[in-house]
């Protein structure tokens, strides 16, 4: 079931959805050249479109993300940091922090900011793996080769997904003061997720995108940068559907 979810949501992201349409317009052009023709073109120019800055920024919006940002000045105190997994390259003959991906490194650059900060607070790397190899350990790994006292630092090794980790985390986190970081768009779903658990945390977003800057000239050309980020947008929008469909059959599932 977690796999086929997970096959599934990765279909449904912009570059193979309209990917997928393009080929069956191919198919259908075998006996009708005119719907074909003009599905493609649809798709096409949808994909070309929502890759340009101009487009994606407007997808993503990310000023309504900005309440995400962790303010030090108004947190005295804190007693758990929450750095939530993201993508990991496993490759034995690189070091620890190179077999993190951009997302994973963000978020624990974050986590280990905080930890600085709050001296007190420990610090918890979640997220499980593949190759016998775990985004929890990589982040500890990298975390303690940055500075960060081992002793502070706790795996949450077993969660496959956000809801996973929510549920095993939550029975060490009620009541305390928690900074939640992962991803500005993800920070929604996972706050979510944690609230339902019984946990209020406080949200320490990172890993922003924002193409408001860009030169005027490239505001209309097509970059993988922006289909990244809507990308990213269109994967939490998937996920909160999925989430109020689970919620939906059974009130008491996530």
């Amino acid at each position: 079931m977690f796999e086929l979810k997970k096959i599934l949501g990765a279909m449904l992201m912009p570059l193979p959805l309209f990917a997928l349409l393009c080929f069956v317009c191919l198919l259908i052009a075998l006996r009708t050249k005119k719907v074909s023709v003009f599905i493609g073109l649809i798709a096409i120019t949808s994909l070309l479109l929502i890759s340009t800055p101009f487009i994606g920024q407007k997808i993503i919006a990310p000023n309504s993300q900005l309440k995400y940002i962790f303010d030090t000045s108004k947190q005295p105190i804190l007693d758990k940091i929450v750095v939530l997994d993201c993508d990991i390259n496993p490759n034995p003959k690189l070091n620890a922090n190179s077999q993190l991906g951009n997302c994973a490194k963000s978020r624990l650059i974050e986590g280990m900011r905080l930890a600085y900060v709050y001296p007190q607070a420990q610090l918890i790397v979640s997220g499980g793996g593949y190759n016998k190899v775990t985004n929890s350990s990589l982040m500890q790994q990298t975390a303690i080769s940055l500075g960060i006292d081992a002793q502070r630092i706790k795996q949450n090794p077993t969660a496959m997904d956000t809801a996973d980790e929510a549920r095993l985390l939550a029975p060490a986190l009620v009541d305390l003061k928690v900074a939640l970081v992962t991803s500005a768009s993800h920070m929604a779903r996972a706050k979510d997720l944690f609230n339902s658990q019984g946990v209020d945390v406080i949200p320490a977003a990172t890993d922003f995108y924002d193409f408001s800057a860009w030169p005027h000239h490239k505001q209309y050309i097509p970059s993988v940068e922006v289909l990244k980020a809507v990308t990213s947008y269109w994967h939490e929008v998937i996920g909160s559907t999925w989430i109020s469909v689970r919620r939906w059959i059974d009130p008491e599932a996530l």
